[in-house]
C-alpha cells in the first residue's frame, strides 16, 4: 500500500470559458469524462471592488486578449454571477466532479461561501487580503486553498499563524506556485515543496502545487516530492484568445496527466517481500544457478 495520499487532481478552468455558460458547462463535462480529473475550479471578482477607477477604465495591456473596451469591461465579460456559479456547482454535483472557486475580494468570498463549496481557493495575487480571510475563517467550514506564488517566506510565516491563531491551519493547503504564464522550467522551483512541508507540513492539512509550466513532467515531481494536490490550468484549445490559454494544458495533456499521477501513486510503495509472486516465476527460469 503506498504511503503517499491518492492524487487529487484539479483542472483551474479560470476564466477560459470566455464568458459563455454553455461552454463552461462543456469544459466540465470533458475535465470529468474524459480527463478523470477530481474537481474543476472557476474565478469570482467584483471587479468594482477589487480594481481602481483608474485600473477599470484604463485599456487592457494586452489588447489582442481583450473582451471589452477597458480593463473593467474586459473582466465583466468574463464574469459569471453568483446564481450562475450555484448552476455550475449544481452541474458538477450531477455528473460528479468537485465544484471550486478562487475568489478574489471579499464580496466574491461571501458570495461564494453561501454556496458551501468542499474548498475556496485563494489566488497568490490576494493572500494578504486579511480582511477576506479573516471572513472566510469564520464564516466558511471548509477548506481554504492558498498560493504561494510572488510570496516571500517571512509572508508565507504570517499567513500559518494567522490561519493558526484562527483555528483553522488544520483546514488549510497551501500551495507551492511561481506566478507567470508559462513558468520556464528553471523558475518552477520544485524544492519549495520540500521546503514548505519541512516547516509546514504538521501545521497545516496539506502542501500542494499550482503549476504553470508546459507538459506534464514537473507535475509527477511534484507529487513525489509530496504534493498529492495538482493544479493546473485546462483549456480545450491553446490558441484560444485570453491570458491564460497558452500556459493551460489541452483534453489530452490533463487526461495524460490524472493517468500518469494515479500509475505513480499505485508504483510508490516497498516490496512486500523479498521476491514478489510476479518475480517468482522469473527467479526460477533466469537466476543463476551454480552448476
Amino acid at each position: 500500500m503506498s504511503k503517499y495520499p491518492k492524487p487529487f487532481v484539479i483542472a483551474e478552468i479560470g476564466c477560459n470559458h470566455k464568458g459563455d455558460m454553455e461552454l463552461a458547462k462543456e469544459l466540465v463535462k470533458v475535465a470529468k469524462i474524459f480527463c478523470n480529473v477530481d474537481a474543476v475550479k472557476f474565478q469570482k471578482r467584483n471587479n468594482k471592488e477589487l480594481l481602481t477607477e483608474e485600473q477599470y477604465e484604463a485599456p487592457h495591456p494586452n489588447p489582442v486578449n481583450s473582451y471589452g473596451d477597458t480593463y473593467g469591461a474586459h473582466r465583466e465579460f468574463l464574469e459569471f454571477s453568483v446564481e450562475q456559479h450555484a448552476e455550475l456547482k449544481s452541474y458538477c454535483e450531477e455528473i460528479g466532479i468537485v465544484y471550486s472557486t478562487s475568489v478574489w475580494d471579499l464580496t466574491s468570498a461571501r458570495e461564494i461561501a453561501s454556496l458551501d463549496p468542499q474548498f475556496i481557493k485563494i489566488p497568490s495575487a490576494c493572500n494578504n487580503h486579511y480582511e477576506m480571510l479573516g471572513w472566510l475563517c469564520e464564516n466558511y467550514t471548509g477548506e481554504i486553498h492558498i498560493s504561494t506564488g510572488m510570496t516571500t517566506k517571512d509572508e508565507i510565516a504570517s499567513l500559518v499563524a494567522f490561519f493558526s491563531e484562527k483555528g483553522r491551519n488544520k483546514d488549510l493547503v497551501l500551495y507551492n506556485c511561481t506566478s507567470g504564464y508559462p513558468v520556464p522550467f528553471e523558475d518552477v522551483c520544485l524544492l519549495d515543496i520540500s521546503l514548505l512541508k519541512e516547516k509546514y507540513g504538521d501545521k497545516v492539512k496539506h502542501v500542494g502545487f499550482s503549476g504553470h509550466h508546459l507538459g506534464i513532467a514537473v507535475d509527477i515531481a511534484a507529487y513525489t516530492l509530496g504534493a498529492p494536490i495538482i493544479e493546473r490550468h485546462y483549456t480545450l484549445d491553446r490558441t484560444w484568445k485570453g491570458t491564460d490559454h497558452a500556459a493551460s494544458l489541452e483534453p489530452m495533456g490533463l487526461r495524460k496527466l490524472s493517468r500518469d499521477l494515479n500509475a505513480v501513486y499505485k508504483a510508490l510503495t516497498y516490496k512486500s517481500t523479498d521476491v514478489l509472486p510476479i518475480e517468482a516465476v522469473q527467479r526460477e527460469k533466469l537466476k543463476y544457478k551454480k552448476v
